[in-house]
């Protein structure tokens, strides 16, 4: 999954960017209220974690911005702002989610999966299709039972597909949630990850829809 780090001090931008990517996630960064306004692809993101004090502006205002053109991407407010006035602020200014600094990197992936997961209608931690189950927290998966040796690029590939069982997922999609949006991006990237993760999770599983992209058959 994507997602879109708003956060004007750069040495926290750098830790919490490295964590998050470790962590399998594609990440994208924004310093400013105007670069974050202005984002080209919001509707590709996961989630956008944002700060509110931008040095050009408040980020509640870019948040009513979003909202205001119909953005529905989740948005997990996490600022140093911790006066119960600027969380009920936060949430009614269109926020999904308001964590006040510091915060357990733990707890703020649990936070970001919780939101995935409602925007899946899901609310058990594991997401299952078919003989496949995932934990998007723990960042594990298993067929059938078994435990599923996976890459971090193998796992946020699944954790795509198992999300939405059934349903054709364009080449340009998986390009979208794999890599952040400055990154240099191949194609055949995308059909080797996809081959890989089919010697694991069975070749018929992950179908080629010819001209459209791939479909999970659960």
């Amino acid at each position: 999954m994507r997602v879109l780090l708003v956060e004007d001090d750069a040495e926290l931008r750098r830790r919490l960017s490295d964590r998050l990517a470790s962590s399998g996630l594609a990440v994208d960064c924004a310093a400013t209220a105007a670069d974050a306004r202005d984002w080209p692809d919001l509707p590709q993101l996961g989630a956008i974690i944002l700060d509110l004090g931008l040095p050009d502006g408040d980020g509640l205002d870019v948040l009513r911005g979003w909202r205001a053109q119909g953005h529905t991407v989740p948005v997990l407010i996490l600022t140093a702002r911790g006066d119960w006035r600027d969380k009920v602020d936060g949430l009614n200014s269109g926020a999904d989610d308001f964590i006040v600094k510091p915060v357990r990197f733990e707890e703020l992936m649990a936070r970001l999966h919780a939101l995935w997961r409602r925007g899946g209608g899901r609310s058990a931690n594991s997401l299952v299709a078919g003989r496949i189950a995932l934990d998007p927290v723990a960042q594990t998966a298993t067929l059938g039972g078994q435990p599923l040796e996976l890459s971090r690029k193998e796992l946020t590939l699944l954790h795509l597909f198992v999300r939405r069982p059934g349903h054709v997922i364009a080449q340009d999609e998986i390009l979208e949630q794999l890599y952040p949006l400055m990154a240099e991006r191949d194609r055949n990237a995308v059909e080797a990850h996809i081959s890989r993760l089919r010697r694991k999770i069975g070749r018929d599983t992950i179908r080629t829809v010819r001209g459209l992209g791939y479909r999970l058959e659960a």
